[in-house]
């Protein structure tokens, strides 16, 4: 039992789990932030045309109500939603790459023998497909 809990506090103490519960904490109360401005902002906004809360809107059938203002709500709070989420990590890209440096082109390791057009190593004086010797000052490929 004890090597259980250790295996658990392994897993829960790595990067990435921790990671995880921050932003689903951070998510929920964003999400809070969002619900509150599409139904206190956005929808009496938008209800200003309709005469009343876009949350109101209802279709009665017998003793059934369908709330699709509701429904439009929580639409509208998911394309908010998406749409500051891609903000942030389009953000976040762009500060992590403000750190890097562009990677240098590696140095070839091949070239092209001259006589059969064969791909060969670099340090090759002999080329292994046609036996030529291979010159010196030769292309190399890029």
């Amino acid at each position: 039992m004890k090597k259980f809990f250790g295996e658990f506090k392994t897993f829960i103490m790595r990067g990435n789990v921790l990671d995880l519960a921050v932003g689903v904490i951070i998510g929920a109360a964003f999400q809070a932030i969002v619900t509150s401005l599409t139904s206190d902002i956005i929808s009496p906004i938008l209800g200003l045309f309709g005469g009343m809360n876009f949350d109101q809107y209802a279709l009665t059938i017998g003793d059934v109500s369908i709330g699709y203002g509701k429904f439009l709500t929580a639409v509208i709070n998911f394309i908010i939603m998406a749409f500051v989420i891609f903000l942030i990590v389009k953000l976040v890209n762009k500060i992590m790459a403000i750190g890097k440096k562009p990677e240098e082109p590696a140095e070839p390791t091949t070239k092209i023998c001259p006589f059969c057009q064969s791909e060969i190593s670099i340090k090759a004086t002999k080329c292994p497909h046609c036996t030529s010797d291979i010159p010196a000052e030769t292309e190399t490929k890029e």
